[in-house]
């Protein structure tokens, strides 16, 4: 069976998930790729600290 879509987002984070809505809002067919959890990181697990301050 072949599925059709307007527009795959590979990664389900917050970047992923909000261009898939605004997509869906234009009327596209949306899909998403995601692995484990959607959401992202700093929903599932907390965020981390991507740089030290000095």
């Amino acid at each position: 069976m072949t599925k059709h879509y307007d527009y795959i987002s590979i990664g389900g984070g917050s970047g992923g998930i909000a261009s898939l809505n605004r997509a869906a809002m234009y009327g596209k067919k949306c899909a998403i790729i995601e692995a484990s959890h959607l959401g992202g990181t700093c929903v599932n697990l907390g965020c981390v600290p991507k740089k030290v301050m000095w």
